[in-house]
């Protein structure tokens, strides 16, 4: 097809010709690329070599954890961890053809990897403060998210030229679709960054208690520390550190950090319960039985535990047998709810009313187990600013002029990441209220990509086909998404600003 393609050009009179593809690129070239206007043949020629030039860079990029850490081709698709998130481009009717090669124990292993994050740290603030019974809500919210995934894997059996949540969004809903899911994507990464940021401000604070780092940073910054406090200048410093890695280009090196991110996820998880089992805490506290005042505030922090579902599409594509994709969702929504309803109890239990908003900021001082944990929480959020950026980075890539060069196109990327990152940083400081954003981003955003969208979609494909008893089921999921999403907004949005004036009218 190349060899065809590039005869059609050369034929064209008084017009400049094209340069051949890269043998790498031609690898990611999609067919049915040749235009029968042989007026618009040059000009579509440069757009689709822009265009190309990006899939090239995603097809080095893979990550499926467990396959022997090696990557894989995958066709203009993006595995973003833990939380959330995918790539956006255009439903392409020659991006189907995926080199599909993930089983269904790594299939698992990657679903999995996608929805422990910060769930794991406020489960146990969220049981706590809701009741022991909430836990009916933390289960039945796995089960909805679980029925969501499987609704989204239909969507995609249904058009193979689906290749991402936002295509899943125009082919229901049109472009009106397609930008209201976009929306959404890109408000859930940058809360959910908020949220690390707070995270990393917070455990950062402990890990370096008692270090006499303080009288340190007084002494060598004293113009520094007399605008900020220790906490937000180790958190500055930080931020710093991670910074370069917005500038990569490399998007192998980008996996490197998305392992390291669900590594450091397993090892606080293994630290909590160590704690508990080596540490000497006593699991005797009494958990309250429902406090139905709280239930709306912490059904954003339960609903966002499940978040995952921007990046379902991409494991779907990379399945080998993509009929087990129910399967895989099931499998794996029963092991992260399990984990999470555990990890609820035996925090809630360990600490009671003292248990904090992150059960690792209420783990004893002195137990080897705290600093480990402590470590890991502040190493987290420094492997998730370059993943997460990334799906923005590449459209804003595609977006920028054909006569940029490579390096401009690098100093715009990481020059606009960059800012992006220090609007985060200033806006974590300023609201440095972990529960509440967190609850606000389950509430506000999460909800709507992990039940609202997808029993939507579904409902609209398949109109004319769908069975009464999942219309129904689809429209009660919407309609209680709604109401939680409505409500834990109300809430979270309330308890953040009360907080935010309290700070104010006790401030200096």
């Amino acid at each position: 097809m190349l060899g065809k393609k590039k005869d059609q050009k050369s034929s064209l009179p008084n017009s400049p010709t094209c340069p051949p593809y890269s043998s790498s690129t031609s690898d990611c070239l999609p067919p049915n690329r040749i235009h029968n206007d042989a007026n618009n043949e040059v000009a579509s020629c440069c757009n689709i070599r822009l265009e190309e030039e990006n899939k090239a860079a995603v097809c080095q990029y893979v990550v499926v954890v467990g396959n022997n850490g090696t990557p894989t081709d995958n066709d203009d698709h993006l595995f973003v961890s833990s939380d959330h998130k995918s790539n956006d481009d255009h439903v392409d009717p020659g991006a189907s053809h995926v080199k599909a090669s993930s089983s269904f124990a790594h299939s698992v292993i990657n679903m999995v990897g996608m929805l422990i994050g910060l769930g794991q740290l406020s489960t146990p603030y969220a049981l706590q403060n809701g009741g022991w019974a909430s836990a009916f809500l933390l289960v039945g919210l796995g089960l909805g998210c679980a029925y969501s995934s499987h609704l989204l894997g239909i969507c995609l059996k249904r058009n193979p030229k689906l290749m991402n949540y936002s295509d899943i969004g125009q082919h229901a809903f049109g472009a009106k679709g397609r930008v209201l899911a976009m929306s959404f994507i890109y408000m859930e990464i940058f809360m959910a960054l908020v949220s690390y940021t707070i995270s990393l401000h917070d455990n950062l604070t402990i890990a370096f208690l008692g270090t006499g780092l303080h009288l340190n940073l007084k002494q060598q910054l004293p113009l520094a520390t007399s605008l900020l406090s220790t906490s937000q200048l180790l958190t500055v410093i930080a931020i710093f550190v991670a910074l370069p890695s917005l500038w990569l280009r490399d998007l192998s090196s980008i996996s490197f950090l998305s392992t390291g991110g669900i590594f450091m996820s397993l090892v606080i998880l293994a630290t909590v319960a160590c704690a508990t089992i080596f540490g000497g805490v006593r699991a005797n506290h009494r958990i309250p039985v429902l406090q139905l005042h709280n239930i709306s505030a912490i059904s954003g922090l339960y609903i966002f535990s499940f978040a995952g579902h921007i990046v379902f599409p991409d494991i779907y594509r990379g399945m080998k047998d993509p009929s087990n994709f129910t399967k895989v969702s099931i499998v794996s929504f029963t092991l992260v709810t399990v984990l999470y309803t555990t990890s609820a109890f035996m925090g809630a239990k360990m600490f009671g009313r003292e248990v904090n908003s992150q059960i690792t900021l209420s783990m004893p001082r002195n137990l080897i187990f705290t600093k480990i944990a402590l470590w890991a929480t502040v190493i987290t959020p420094m492997t998730k600013y370059a993943l997460e950026f990334a799906p923005f980075a590449m459209q804003l890539e595609r977006n920028l002029p054909l006569s940029m060069n490579t390096r401009t196109k690098m100093m715009v990327r990481g020059g606009i990441g960059s800012l992006l990152l220090l609007a985060i940083l200033a806006l974590a400081l300023s609201v440095p209220y972990f529960e509440f954003v967190l609850s606000l981003t389950g509430s506000l955003v999460s909800i709507g990509i992990c039940i609202i969208f997808p029993c939507a979609y579904h409902t609209k494909v398949f109109w004319s086909e769908i069975s009464k008893p999942l219309l129904i089921l689809n429209v009660i999921l919407i309609l209680v998404g709604c109401l939680l999403g409505l409500s834990g907004t109300i809430s979270s949005s309330h308890l953040l600003v009360r907080n935010l004036h309290t700070r104010i009218r006790h401030s200096p």
